[in-house]
């Protein structure tokens, strides 16, 4: 087999070992970006109306696309056509560099290896995974921009600007395609491999295709009437106030999956890339000082913002792996022992995916994994009537997305409830009042992240509701509002109380 078809092989089994996830559930967030986009009604305080949620509009309309064109699980072909051109793009930005066709084989082999790991997620389709083929694609054409001349490397520089912020419009935070065009330019005139009228031109380009997404949301934005700090809120000044809600409470849950995101590191090979990189760096260096430096300071980057992340979820690991191809191409680039080991770590990472992925079809199709929010949500729809109405405490949309039913709270998701309505006023009063929903399911203790607010609900919820059951995990409580008869939720637990 020649180096040209390895790469090709690499984007095919890419996209394939995804194919097994088709057949899980639409996750939560999948859910949420769906139950958003259908009910879309931008307000002049809020851009998506009947729900929030802090993700760019480019992402809803995506969502809304895909489930126009082949259903509520659609986007997850189109992240698998994703990540297969992902693994395109890193064989391209190889050659770019080093201008060997087996230094680019081996690249897509760590890139498919990483990005279709089951340890990570090769099921949801959700910002990250949708960004990271638009950065990888952003950071092939600003090493193209460098590599040409003349106007050919002005449209390519001004196609990689509009690739790296259009990755922004899957996951706000996405910003490493930016940071990598922006440093390689700087790095390149230090150099001496482009001039002071070159670095004006290629960058006055990128800076005009990274212009067009933005200028594009601000106009929907007038358009529709949406006022610009509701949406600079949502993208970005949320955040800050999520993380002082997160610092404020039990850290022992984000503890944990921190750790577990460092044994996945470590289970991917993403640490030993990286890692070897840092180890290598002089030698990285005198292949390439300009592309060297870039990689730095997206390790640097990628680094902060999985830090600053707070939560640590799986999905973020993803935010990783366009450095993770720099520095692996770099590093394959190198002859003798540094190249070797770069191999052996693709090896290892090649070798790990596969386990990881039979043993997720094993868990899951095996039936030690079951969808439960999803079953619980499928199961209060066979009772429920036309017009009721469903809120899950806690979050899971995925739950509300197979209920069939409208939520009345606009909060699908714990986080933006915890901080947006963090003494839960606004559920008391929607409870309390003529609108509360028909169902209530307990997806968390009323009680978890407030134990005052907490109990004044749970003591609401007794008053106005009776429990109708419990969910399929046989723990989640489900509650009826009093005085409307349904049958009994139909599961082996749903007698439980």
């Amino acid at each position: 087999m020649n180096a040209r078809g390895a790469v090709w092989i690499a984007a095919a089994a890419a996209a394939l070992l995804r194919y097994p996830g088709a057949f899980w559930p639409t996750r939560a967030d999948e859910a949420g970006y769906l139950l958003v986009a259908r009910s879309w009604d931008p307000q002049p305080d809020s851009m998506y109306g009947a729900y929030w949620v802090d993700r760019p509009p480019l992402l809803i309309v995506v969502s809304k696309a895909s489930d126009a064109l082949g259903g509520p699980t659609f986007l997850r072909v189109v992240a698998a056509v994703g990540v297969a051109l992902l693994v395109l793009a890193a064989a391209g930005c190889a050659r770019v560099v080093t201008r060997d066709d087996k230094v680019a084989a081996w690249t897509a082999v760590i890139t498919a290896a990483t990005v279709s790991s089951a340890m990570i997620d090769t099921v949801a389709a959700k910002g990250e995974i949708l960004a990271i083929p638009l950065i990888v694609t952003s950071i092939w054409l600003a090493l193209l921009a460098l590599d040409r001349e003349g106007g050919r490397a002005v449209w390519l520089a001004f196609a990689a600007g509009l690739s790296a912020t259009l990755a922004l419009g899957m996951k706000q935070n996405m910003a490493s395609g930016l940071l990598f065009g922006g440093v390689l330019l700087v790095a390149g005139r230090i150099a001496g491999r482009i001039d002071n009228r070159e670095l004006a031109a290629r960058g006055a380009a990128a800076l005009a295709g990274a212009a067009v997404p933005v200028v594009g949301l601000v106009a929907w934005a007038r358009a529709t009437g949406v006022h610009l700090d509701t949406v600079w809120y949502a993208l970005y000044g949320f955040r800050s106030d999520a993380l002082e809600v997160i610092s404020t409470q039990d850290a022992s849950a984000p503890m944990e999956r921190g750790l577990f995101l460092a044994l996945i590191l470590i289970g991917t090979g993403l640490v030993f890339v990286s890692g070897l990189f840092v180890l290598r760096l002089r030698e990285v260096w005198h292949l390439d000082p300009v592309v060297t430096t870039a990689a730095v300071s997206l390790l640097l980057f990628d680094g902060l913002s999985l830090a600053l992340g707070g939560s640590f979820w799986r999905p973020y690991l993803f935010a990783l792996i366009p450095g993770t191809i720099v520095f692996a191409l770099l590093l394959l680039g190198v002859e003798g022992r540094t190249g070797w080991l770069t191999r052996r770590i693709a090896v290892f990472a090649a070798a790990s995916c596969l386990v990881a992925s039979l043993g997720w079809v094993v868990k899951t199709f095996g039936g030690l994994d079951n969808p439960d929010q999803a079953e619980t949500g499928a199961a209060i729809a066979e009772v429920a009537r036309p017009g009721d109405t469903i809120v899950s405490f806690g979050g899971r949309a995925d739950l509300v997305l197979t209920s069939g039913m409208e939520s009345p709270y606009p909060h699908l998701w714990s986080l933006p409830m915890r901080t947006m309505d963090p003494e839960y006023d606004d559920l008391i009063s929607l409870l309390s009042g003529p609108d509360r929903p028909t169902w209530v399911v307990e997806q968390a203790p009323f009680d978890v992240w407030k134990k005052d607010a907490g109990a004044r609900l749970a003591t609401l919820v007794g008053r106005l509701y009776d429990q109708h059951g419990v969910g399929v995990d046989c723990e989640k409580r489900v509650f009826l509002r009093r005085g409307i008869d349904r049958p009994p939720l139909d599961n082996d637990c749903s007698d439980g109380d």
